[in-house]
């Protein structure tokens, strides 16, 4: 693994973690509040970053085909893949919910106030709670998944005592 390619999957993970607590915290505070209004603004914008993030991390991902030999074998290998491929497509899809959410609202979604992202499909503003719904429901899912996916580098680390969780540590010596 590369110094990059592990940057990317830290980042991603801190990403991920920060907009679930954003998503879990704005509920405690009264709809219209500067600090609700703040948190959900800050988690539109990180959730700009994640795409931006996971279009570098699928791009580099193809271009390297990664060319590291796999950390394990068999079986294992097969559902890491799996779990990987499986985070892929629920951090894509939370992602794509987040977009066609804030499109169907007409307020488009804004990077830190530095820029906007103009709506790339016209979306039906009666649909938009069946979007916060799969938006909600795929968050968790991504929860559940990379929980799963901790577990088993932790499983690794204590218990099979290979090297698959140092491997992907940013500061490996």
């Amino acid at each position: 693994m590369t110094v990059f390619t592990i940057s990317l999957h830290w980042l991603t993970a801190l990403l991920v973690i920060t907009l679930f607590g954003t998503s879990q915290i704005w509920g405690f505070f009264a709809r219209g509040t500067p600090l609700r209004l703040g948190l959900i603004s800050f988690h539109i914008s990180l959730g700009i970053l994640l795409s931006a993030v996971l279009i570098l991390r699928i791009v580099w991902r193809l271009s390297t085909h990664r060319r590291t030999a796999p950390a394990v074998s068999g079986l294992q290998h097969v559902v890491a893949t799996a779990v990987h491929l499986l985070l892929y497509a629920l951090m894509i899809s939370q992602v794509s919910y987040g977009f066609l959410m804030r499109w169907a609202s007409g307020n488009l979604p804004s990077f830190f106030g530095l820029f906007s992202v103009p709506p790339l499909v016209v979306v039906d503003p009666a649909t938009r709670h069946v979007i916060s719904e799969l938006h909600d429901l795929t968050g968790w899912a991504i929860i559940a998944v990379a929980g799963i996916h901790a577990a088993a580098a932790l499983l690794h680390h204590y218990v099979l005592r290979d090297r698959v969780l140092l491997r992907m540590m940013p500061a490996r010596g």
